[in-house]
């Protein structure tokens, strides 16, 4: 469900510290029992059943009845709480609207010191069993809440942009993070896939930026992991590559693999789009060189 802005601006103090103190058990319990609740608020048990159905009302919070009265933040909640925080940073003043859905991940426009974009990452409960097993991020903690999950995916993405951009690679410029939330600057492009071009000189011009900011990347240290012409953003004058909390380092042990089907991704697109005939071995060499 996408953001609201109004159910963010409505939250009430005592509406947030319910949500702060669900967000600090669920590190502890799969279900937080709602005594636990009302300790760490101090409320009263009228106070907190009022709270509690308010941030129910808004699909910030989700109960369960079984083996007892417990609670867990659904990505909505955790959501809020990570853009009120944003907020009350003066990283945005304003939500936007939705303009881009992803496997892992809802992308809002924002307001800031002008128009910036808002990456929520959410890993759901149905990738994150696999995203364990195949992401080495992931802490190895007994008992690690999916929602959690998507924050590792976050830190892991804005560190990576930071290095990359410092380093000459065309991406987008992380502000900051909150939680599962980066703030960075907002691009005007469209998506690859998107994009036409006027003839297969100017697609293979595109292409040929694309490769070197991968290798640019993979000097540093970054393999994309993900890369697709969903990945890759164009205007008449720039190319950047977005989407980077799966990258993987050269060493990787299975990073040619990975490196090879990202160039066989973005080699095919561009051969059955505009019939550039580049194979992946062309590829590879202009990459690692």
């Amino acid at each position: 469900m996408p953001l609201s802005a109004d159910d963010i601006r409505t939250l009430h103090k005592y509406d947030v510290a319910v949500l702060l103190s669900i967000e600090k058990q669920m590190k502890r319990y799969n279900w937080v029992p709602e005594e636990n609740i009302r300790k760490s608020t101090k409320f009263s048990q009228s106070e907190l059943e009022f709270r509690l159905g308010r941030v129910m009302a808004k699909d910030m919070v989700k109960s369960s009845t079984l083996p007892y009265d417990g609670y867990q933040l659904t990505f909505k909640g955790y959501d809020a709480l990570a853009v009120s925080a944003l907020v009350k940073r003066g990283t945005i003043s304003a939500l936007g609207t939705l303009i881009g859905v992803g496997k892992e991940s809802t992308v809002y426009e924002a307001l800031g010191m002008g128009t910036v974009v808002l990456k929520v990452h959410r890993i759901g409960q149905r990738s994150f069993q696999s995203a364990r097993l195949s992401r080495d991020y992931m802490p190895e903690w007994k008992h690690f809440p999916w929602i959690f999950a998507s924050t590792e995916s976050a830190k892991r993405e804005f560190e990576a942009l930071k290095v990359l951009q410092k380093g000459g690679v065309s991406v987008p410029v992380p502000l900051t993070i909150n939680r599962n939330v980066i703030a960075m600057t907002y691009i005007p492009g469209v998506n690859l896939n998107q994009s036409v071009f006027e003839s297969p000189e100017d697609a293979e011009v595109v292409l040929d930026e694309i490769l070197d900011n991968m290798k640019k990347a993979y000097d540093l240290g970054y393999i994309h992991n993900d890369l697709s012409e969903y990945n890759v953003m164009v205007s008449e004058k720039n190319v950047w590559v977005i989407d980077w909390p799966q990258w993987v380092e050269p060493v990787h042990p299975n990073a040619e693999d990975i490196l090879r089907r990202d160039l066989g991704n973005i080699t095919g697109y561009f051969k059955k789009k505009y019939r550039i005939d580049m194979s992946v071995e062309e590829a590879l060499s202009k990459v690692v060189g």
